[in-house]
């Protein structure tokens, strides 16, 4: 597990510079209302690119749902090169090139969301009607009259990637990229507002607007952008991390999205104010609550899988809740609680001997238990 003490210092430091916000050295710095910010009346905020990997990863998602949807090279062509969907996507951007993509992310990261595809396809598309056992991949049935398709391990792909892309491309870009001093100071990084027309904006205040677009930045653009996550702290659409945001704001963790949202606010606010120690700050506080979002979620659904095993219900009554965990624990390693090793250990634990098909509640609630430990919760 990486380092406790590092972790505390991240506490540490983000309750003490929230705490200094009402020194004189900050108090001049006063966040909007809402994420809005403006230069001679022109709105400054900018994340196009993030909006449209947003969506994409949800056009890939929606396809892995439908049998026979694409060819394990379509399923490339959507996720490395960003066409080959329904929708013509005209902003040149993808999902595979920022998945696992941060200084510090493992490159054989995508080759694991890569092989999800050939999974997909390969095993999971040929029998998708046939009725899945130990070792053969299909169509289980629960207690409860759903359905879902999965691999002869019982992990269902669909779930895994979506879930895994929490942390590959929107924590990993958010919190190991964008939001840190090294991205916002780096080579060719500039606050200077000398000679910016209406509307235009510094690199750091890009960076930082990029950041943010990365958790509120889907607009269900398909259909117009009724669905914009921007409009509040909280609005849950779409299928990565707003949406559980939004889960754990009303459930457990309630005010999160508050914390989180005024960090964004008050960041912004203080690269324009040119206060980088405060900016610092709420990137601190973003990274802490953004990162319990997905240990608390790899808790709950490993948790939740336990729980129906040793009810003595059928085993597949657990598969769903077991490849959402599956997804959140590979996740896991983009937040400041794991290594890749450690969660590369667990993902193999829960996939070891026949899979989801004979893994114990006791190893599942004893991983819940170290993932609660690492995070805190």
């Amino acid at each position: 597990m990486k380092n406790i003490f590092y972790l505390s210092m991240i506490l540490f430091t983000s309750l003490f510079f929230t705490s200094c916000e009402k020194d004189d050295d900050h108090n001049t710095v006063v966040a909007p209302d809402t994420y809005m910010f403006e230069r001679d009346g022109m709105s400054t905020v900018s994340f196009p690119g993030q909006t449209c990997r947003l969506q994409m990863a949800k056009d890939i998602y929606d396809a892995m749902n439908v049998e026979n949807a694409a060819t394990v090279s379509e399923f490339l062509t959507m996720f490395n090169d960003g066409s080959g969907f329904t929708y013509n996507y005209t902003c040149g951007t993808n999902v595979g090139e920022k998945t696992a993509a941060s200084p510090t992310a493992f490159s054989t990261v995508k080759f694991q969301f890569e092989d999800m595809f050939t999974v997909l396809v390969d095993e999971v598309y040929p029998n998708w009607m046939s009725t899945a056992s130990v070792g053969a991949a299909g169509q289980i049935t629960t207690s409860s009259g759903s359905t879902y398709q999965v691999d002869g391990k019982g992990l269902e792909i669909d779930q895994a990637f979506i879930k895994g892309l929490m942390g590959a491309m929107v924590v990993d870009q958010m919190n190991n990229n964008y939001l840190t001093a090294t991205k916002l100071d780096g080579d060719g990084t500039t606050n200077n507002t000398d000679g910016l027309g209406a509307g235009e904006y510094t690199s750091m205040e890009h960076y930082w607007d990029e950041g943010y677009g990365y958790l509120y930045g889907y607009n269900n653009e398909h259909v117009g952008g009724t669905d914009n996550n921007a409009n509040g702290p909280a609005e849950g659409n779409g299928v990565l991390v707003n949406k559980y945001l939004k889960k754990l704001n009303e459930g457990s963790h309630p005010g999160i999205a508050d914390v989180i949202y005024d960090a964004f606010k008050l960041g912004r606010a203080a690269i324009v104010a040119g206060d980088y120690t405060l900016r610092n700050a709420q990137a601190a506080i973003i990274q802490e609550h953004v990162d319990k979002i997905i240990a608390q979620k790899a808790i709950d659904y490993l948790t939740g899988g336990a729980e129906t095993i040793s009810s003595g219900a059928p085993r597949e009554d657990s598969f769903h809740a077991l490849s959402e965990g599956y997804g959140f624990v590979l996740s896991l390693q983009f937040t400041s609680y794991f290594t890749n090793s450690e969660v590369n250990t667990m993902l193999d634990a829960m996939m070891d001997g026949d899979g989801l098909w004979d893994i114990s509640a006791d190893d599942l609630s004893n991983m819940a238990a170290d993932i609660s430990a690492a995070a805190g919760l």
